[in-house]
């Protein structure tokens, strides 16, 4: 921009990925994803000390819990296809604003009829973060800057994960727990000052930026979107992400019960070794994302490159099998922890991935398609894992289901996901 230009009109989008401030929207998006995370755990860690309030039974938690991803899993297509027809300085900012005044109202529930609604919105506003975060990342960093990018900020699940375990066990023991949701609800809103002011300065405000932008909007009708699921890749990015999402569901619902259960740890062996594992995984994350950058940048095919980063996570995913089987409790966690690992390894190259294969107006909505997948996969994996566990008094059926799913995971992203999607298609 000349300086003889009006300085409300903000430089062309594409020129932030030049700037170094794009490391700025960074941390916001990593910030957006660790509050989204304190959210979706608060109820998990604040549930025993509503219990006898409330008159919470443990099936009633069980429904409280799961009513999150009613919603959540079948707004991901809706979700990305706002983000690509409007901006995500607005998709992201109303999402994060709607679900944080839903888990404020949490602190005043009456029961479980009324949980189970704040839940649902929690979930309908969390719908927006994935796509939107993809399309943020697509816009705003080079193509072999995005495995790092991405690691980067989905690393704030497991902070996020961790902080609100981490809280969720002292403060309502020692103050409140209706106070636990007033704070946790009201002071993540802070983020929405320079999320907006940052992103008010690049995201293009021009007359011309808002005439591509209605032509782009008006190409994509959500009917269109939704036909999007019949491209071969497109469906392979679903079906890949599914079997990534079982399995770490299975992970995240199932591994202290698991541990205490099966291998009959202690309480303070349970807490240990449930959580530990994710510690290199979150290490193993940023260290994929930004190898498999190295590699781009190095001048190999992006889209080899990421699928060979996945399906080589989903490979060693599948030790999550003889995990189930060898008799030694030790070895069974050491095998969980690598089989974790391996998931870390696909994480930020499975939404790399997407950003590759399809132009950059529809990465949004096919965000959404791919979170939509994972989160079928959510619905599916616990229960699926109790019942087998509970009919064979064992989990190392389960295990070898999960293990059967990431083996159609890798084929997914083997053989699907090879050609570039755009509209014109």
């Amino acid at each position: 921009m000349s300086h003889a230009e009006p300085a409300r009109i903000a430089l062309p989008q594409s020129e932030i990925t030049v700037s170094p401030r794009r490391w700025w929207l960074l941390v916001l998006l990593f910030i957006a994803m660790l509050i989204a995370y304190v959210h979706r755990g608060a109820f998990s860690v604040a549930a025993p000390f509503m219990a006898n309030e409330l008159n919470l039974s443990k099936a009633r938690i069980g429904i409280i819990l799961s009513s999150f991803f009613w919603v959540y899993a079948f707004m991901q297509v809706p979700a990305g296809w706002v983000v690509d027809r409007f901006d995500t300085k607005r998709a992201y900012s109303i999402g994060l604003m709607f679900w944080s005044v839903a888990a404020t109202l949490e602190g005043i529930a009456r029961g479980s009829a009324s949980l189970i609604g704040l839940r649902v919105a929690i979930g309908a506003g969390q719908s927006i973060s994935f796509p939107a975060s993809a399309r943020a990342v697509a816009n705003s960093f080079n193509q072999r800057e995005r495995g790092t990018v991405t690691g980067v900020y989905l690393t704030g699940v497991r902070f996020g994960t961790a902080l609100v375990n981490a809280i969720g066990a002292l403060f309502p023991a020692r103050y409140s727990w209706r106070l636990f949701f007033l704070v946790i609800g009201l002071v993540p809103l802070i983020w929405l000052l320079p999320w907006n002011r940052f992103l008010q300065k690049w995201e293009t405000q021009s007359a011309q930026a808002k005439i591509d932008g209605a032509r782009n909007s008006s190409q994509i009708p959500f009917l269109q979107t939704l036909m999007l699921l019949r491209r071969r890749s497109v469906f392979g990015i679903f079906l890949g992400f599914f079997a990534y999402d079982y399995v770490w569901f299975v992970f995240i619902t199932w591994l202290p019960g698991y541990l205490s259960l099966e291998r009959n740890f202690s309480p303070r062996e349970m807490a240990v070794y449930s959580s530990v594992p994710y510690l290199p995984m979150s290490a193993i994350i940023i260290l994929a994302g930004v190898l498999s950058d190295w590699l781009v940048r190095r001048g190999r095919e992006e889209k080899l490159v990421r699928r060979f980063f996945i399906i080589a996570g989903l490979a060693i995913g599948l030790l999550i099998v003889p995990a189930g089987l060898v008799s030694s409790k030790v070895v069974a966690v050491w095998l969980l922890t690598i089989s974790l690992c391996g998931l870390g390894i696909c994480t930020p190259n499975t939404w790399t991935l997407t950003q590759a294969v399809c132009e950059k107006k529809i990465v949004g909505s096919v965000s959404g398609i791919q979170n939509f997948g994972g989160n079928v996969g959510g619905i599916i994996a616990p229960a699926l894992t109790g019942y087998i566990a509970h009919i064979t008094n064992s989990f190392a059926l389960a295990f070898a289901v999960a293990g059967g799913v990431l083996v159609i995971g890798m084929l997914a992203y083997g053989f699907l996901v090879r050609d570039e999607v755009s509209l014109e298609l």
